[in-house]
C-alpha cells in the first residue's frame, strides 16, 4: 500500500476512535448502585479515579493533563469545586475562565473520562476556610456546618448556582457527571465536635 494511503487509513482510524468515544459519552446513561457493586448502563463498571482540582491548573493544561489520566488507565477525574473560588463576592458569581467549571467537565467528557464532583459545601482539600466564603463570619447568626437557618440559606444559593452547571452534565442528560459527593470527612468532623449532639449532626447532613 502507498504510504500516503497508509497514512490516511492511520488518520481515518484515529478520527473514528475519536468520534465513537465522543458518541457513547453523549448518549444519555444511567449510572446505580446494585447489590454493593456499581453498574453503568445496565454493566458492572469499576470506578478508576484519579483528582485533578481544575482551580489547581491553569485551563490551557487541562486537556493534556486529562489526556495524561486516561493515557495511565483511569476511567474517571474528580475534583473539589471550591464556593469562595466561584463567588467572589457576595451574591457575584464567575464561572469563567479558570474557573469554567463546565469547560472543564467538557474537555474530561472529550477525552474520554467520567466525572465524580466534590462540591462541598465543605471541602477541606488544604484550601483556605474550607472552601468557605470568608464574609460568612461576617453573620452573627451563621454558624457553619450546623443545621443552622443563616448558614444553610447561603448553602442554598451556592447549590442553587452550582446546580445550573451540573446538571446538563449529569450522565443522565448525556453528560459524564456519574457522582456528587456532599460535604467532606463528616465523620471526622462528627468525630472532633462533640459539643454538637449525634442528632443535630444527622438534621445537618440531610438538609
Amino acid at each position: 500500500m502507498p504510504y500516503n494511503m497508509r497514512n490516511f487509513y492511520k488518520y481515518l482510524c484515529v478520527i473514528l476512535f475519536i468520534f465513537s468515544i465522543n458518541t457513547v459519552f453523549s448518549q444519555k446513561g444511567r449510572f446505580e448502585i446494585k447489590d454493593g457493586h456499581f453498574v453503568l448502563n445496565g454493566k458492572p463498571f469499576i470506578i478508576h479515579s484519579g483528582e485533578m482540582h481544575y482551580p489547581r491548573v491553569p485551563s490551557e493544561y487541562w486537556k493534556h493533563r486529562l489526556q495524561m489520566m486516561k493515557a495511565m488507565g483511569l476511567n474517571t477525574v474528580t475534583t473539589y469545586v471550591f464556593w469562595n473560588y466561584h463567588e467572589e463576592a457576595p451574591g457575584q458569581w464567575n464561572f469563567s475562565g479558570d474557573k469554567n467549571l463546565k469547560k472543564f467537565i467538557k474537555t474530561a467528557q472529550e477525552v474520554g473520562l467520567y466525572v465524580i464532583i466534590r462540591p462541598g459545601p465543605y471541602v477541606c482539600a488544604e484550601w483556605e476556610f474550607g472552601g468557605y466564603p470568608w464574609w460568612l463570619q461576617k453573620n452573627k447568626d451563621l454558624e457553619i456546618r450546623r443545621n443552622n437557618k443563616a448558614f444553610l440559606e447561603e448553602c442554598e444559593q451556592y447549590i442553587h448556582q452550582l446546580a445550573q452547571q451540573l446538571v446538563p452534565l449529569q450522565i443522565n442528560h448525556g453528560g459524564p457527571v456519574i457522582m456528587v459527593q456532599a460535604e467532606n470527612e463528616f465523620g471526622s468532623y462528627v468525630a472532633q465536635r462533640k459539643d454538637i449532639s449525634l442528632e443535630e449532626h444527622r438534621k445537618y447532613s440531610i438538609q
